[in-house]
């Protein structure tokens, strides 16, 4: 069994995959403070509560939240008595990296470029929603070409409370049409459609840059909630950057008393 975790600023993404197979995942709050025994207490208590056993073969971590790779990395030896592969400089990827320099591509980045290609081949945009909506490409080789941040559908909500005393925090649900009547439903429409008609423009700008025409794939936390108001996506897959975490653990699992890569 492999337990695959992306560690997000939002969110801790669990995966567990039996052979090829994602048979269970969840999601919890990322807190930078946690500890190798919270995590791994935490793990256990999902594990179990799924009716699955409290044992892992290998551990595959895709992290952008430095305090946590330690920790992280501690709870997989201790718990279930494995060296984690923590996705960094040095993974083997399968792909070239067209990043300047290329160790600074975050690894979310990187691994969901992994599952993408793996699933759903190249050419190919991801869109990935989560606290930052992320923007990515990969070439008809999987090599990854580059891409754009902008801030999250949830970073601008909260922007949007903290600096405007007389608008309320609001629910990300779209309210049906543009033209809001109330101001909850006003800010919905800004918030909602806003973030669809900037994935739609930056699809395209992406597309008009690339030199074959590229499906498109959303992902991240948010995908299931933004990515039926933006046109031109065919793949919702919020959990593919686990896959890739399954593809990169393949490429660098180890032979017995072989070094980790």
């Amino acid at each position: 069994m492999l337990l695959a975790i992306d560690v997000g600023n939002s969110n801790l993404t669990i995966g567990v995959f039996e052979e090829n197979r994602l048979v269970a995942h969840g999601r919890f709050a990322t807190r930078r403070d946690a500890t190798p025994d919270e995590l791994g207490g935490q793990l256990i208590t999902f594990l179990q509560q799924r009716r699955l056993p409290a044992s892992a073969r290998a551990v595959a971590i895709s992290s952008v939240v430095p305090p946590l790779n330690q920790p992280l990395a501690e709870m997989a030896q201790t718990y279930f008595g494995v060296e984690a592969l923590l996705v960094g400089p040095g993974t083997k990827t399968g792909m070239e990296i067209h990043y300047d320099p290329a160790r600074d591509v975050g690894a979310d980045r990187i691994v969901t470029a992994v599952g993408v290609y793996h699933r759903y081949s190249g050419p190919a945009i991801m869109v990935s929603f989560g606290t930052a909506t992320v923007f990515d490409a990969i070439d008809e080789r999987g090599d990854y070409l580059g891409g754009a941040i902008a801030p999250g559908l949830q970073l601008s909500v909260d922007a949007l409370f903290a600096r405007a005393s007389r608008l309320p925090r609001v629910d990300l649900v779209p309210p049906g049409q543009v033209l809001g009547r109330t101001t909850v439903t006003s800010m919905q429409a800004g918030i909602m459609y806003g973030a669809a008609a900037q994935a739609e423009g930056m699809i395209a700008r992406i597309r008009a840059e690339l030199v074959s025409p590229a499906k498109v794939v959303a992902t991240g936390g948010l995908s299931p909630v933004i990515a039926p108001l933006v046109k031109g996506i065919d793949f919702v897959d919020p959990f593919v950057l686990l896959e890739g975490l399954r593809v990169l653990e393949g490429l660098n699992r180890r032979a017995p008393g072989e070094a980790r890569p």
